[in-house]
């Protein structure tokens, strides 16, 4: 073949299956990321292979075990198949590649570089509509060091994150019209939550997020590496593409880890809250994922609507990720055209 220039998408990962074993190397290769739990390497190790690795893979593989399908994890099955319906759309060759565990990065790469002789570049769409440490970022070092330590010949361009971009506001709000009808009472996006540290490491300045007064939204080069900021412009691009009101949605962060300051209201107690103020039918959606995953499934369309539910909710619903819809596959495509 003779394509100049290879795309290779990038999502975040999953076991390979729900043994415990293959949770617990799964969730050693996640969390021993010096992007993901920011600590220096030897309290990081403590912290991990001490601590959370003797209780929580066998807690993670009940909950993948009730999301699990035929055809394996659901954020795999979903990539792949975007990924082909992507490729039914371009020229170019597309590959695939999971940050952590299986496909991994390197072999989207050797991919790329052996079924094209002529490869030139390789354009990175890390599946992340917002810039964070733990997510954008890891992923960008990660393709870096590969073809480094291949010593490949090839140029790296990189998309940046689409969390404004219009096409992808479209088919954002386009989901969820169709899944919600306009029959909730209220809408709450529920981000995957950082650290507030992460906010001021990414920060080029060293003094705009979280040192200033309303500093998601006065202008600054910080916005450009801010999750903060990204996730509340997604929110109200979206918002007002729906003809949502202020009182009609929210914001609020999920997945935290225990012990450390993150990025508030939580999504389980925003949840838990809602019915007493008078919200009834709740529609979730979770744009921080373009694809379902253990997160949006299990933590949010099971244990979150439980907790809805339980504290006097009378109807939820989790709004599916973008997934393979005929939006997304379009605007993904259009990227990959160059």
């Amino acid at each position: 073949m003779h394509n100049k220039t290879g795309v290779l998408l990038v999502n975040l990962g999953s076991p390979d299956s729900t043994d415990v074993k293959d949770v617990r190397k799964y969730l050693d290769e996640f969390l021993m990321d010096e992007r993901v739990i920011d600590l220096p390497y030897i309290l990081r190790a403590l912290l991990v292979k001490g601590i959370i690795l003797r209780t929580r893979p066998k807690r993670s593989a009940r909950a993948y075990a009730k999301i699990w399908q035929a055809d394996g994890s659901p954020l795999i099955s979903i990539s792949r198949k975007l990924k082909d319906l992507i490729q039914a759309r371009v020229t170019n060759p597309v590959e695939l590649g999971m940050r952590y565990g299986n496909p991994s990065i390197e072999s989207g790469i050797d991919a790329l570089l052996t079924k094209n002789d002529a490869l030139e570049r390789i354009y990175l769409i890390p599946l992340y509509p917002h810039y964070a440490l733990a997510s954008f970022e890891t992923v960008v070092e990660k393709v870096r060091s590969v073809l480094a330590a291949k010593k490949a010949n090839v140029k790296l361009e990189i998309h940046p994150p689409f969390y404004n971009e219009p096409e992808y506001i479209d088919a954002l709000a386009t989901e969820i019209h169709s899944h919600a009808q306009n029959r909730f009472d209220y809408y709450l996006f529920s981000y995957h939550g950082i650290p507030y540290r992460h906010l001021r490491k990414c920060d080029p300045t060293g003094s705009h997020c979280t040192k200033t007064r309303d500093c998601c939204e006065n202008p600054s080069i910080a916005h450009a590496t801010c999750y903060r900021h990204q996730i509340k412009t997604t929110t109200a691009l979206v918002a007002a593409k729906l003809g949502l009101q202020e009182k009609q949605y929210g914001i609020a962060y999920q997945s935290r880890l225990k012990g450390d300051s993150w990025l508030q209201p939580y999504t389980d107690e925003v949840l838990a809250q809602l019915p007493a103020q008078g919200v009834k039918k709740l529609a979730v959606i979770c744009p921080a994922f373009v694809s379902d995953c253990l997160e949006t499934l299990e933590e949010i369309a099971m244990e979150g609507k439980k907790t809805f539910l339980e504290n006097g909710g009378q109807e939820f619903l989790q709004i599916p990720c973008l997934n393979t819809s005929e939006k997304w596959v379009k605007t993904l495509a259009g990227y990959a055209r160059l």
